[in-house]
């Protein structure tokens, strides 16, 4: 007699299936954050107290005995700056935040720019493939200037000096 067995195990692990849920739900949150919303809050709530700050110093000195006055006009101070300025604050942080990522990404470019340079100053066959590339006539746009420079500058020592041995 034959007997059969047909076990039934699961293809999904629970665990797995959390963990993925958690870094997703986490990538999620990530792509949600954007800096400049964060200063331009930060950048609101400093204004907005100083303003409140100049308020109570005006307010106190004629309100002796209205308090209620006195939160009154302060609150109002409080809610007009914060509708008048959030638009202004706003723009002007996402322009600083944009000016950030502008200077970051041409210090990168730079430090790159060196890197490369050093490995060709080390590397016969970088420095080669470098001023390969600066014979061609469509080489301009593709390497940066600095380089270009760089390795012009050597190749012009290179041909007027040349070494004994090569």
């Amino acid at each position: 007699m034959t007997t059969i067995v047909h076990s039934d195990f699961s293809t999904r692990h629970l665990g797995v299936e959390r963990a993925e849920a958690a870094v997703e739900t986490a990538r999620q949150i990530r792509r949600g954050f954007d800096s400049a919303k964060g200063l331009s809050a930060m950048l609101l709530a400093a204004i907005v107290s100083a303003l409140l700050v100049v308020a109570d110093q005006m307010v106190e000195t004629w309100a002796d005995g209205h308090l209620m006055m006195a939160w009154v006009v302060m609150w109002s101070v409080g809610f007009a700056a914060i509708a008048v300025l959030a638009g202004t604050v706003r723009r002007f942080s996402a322009k600083v935040i944009g000016e950030l990522n502008t200077w970051a990404a041409r210090a990168a470019q730079a430090r790159a720019d060196e890197r490369l340079w050093s490995i060709a100053l080390q590397d016969a066959r970088v420095m080669a493939d470098l001023q390969t590339a600066l014979s061609r006539e469509d080489a301009e746009g593709k390497l940066p200037a600095k380089v270009a420079a760089l390795a012009r500058a050597h190749q012009s020592v290179a041909t007027s000096h040349p070494l004994p041995y090569v």
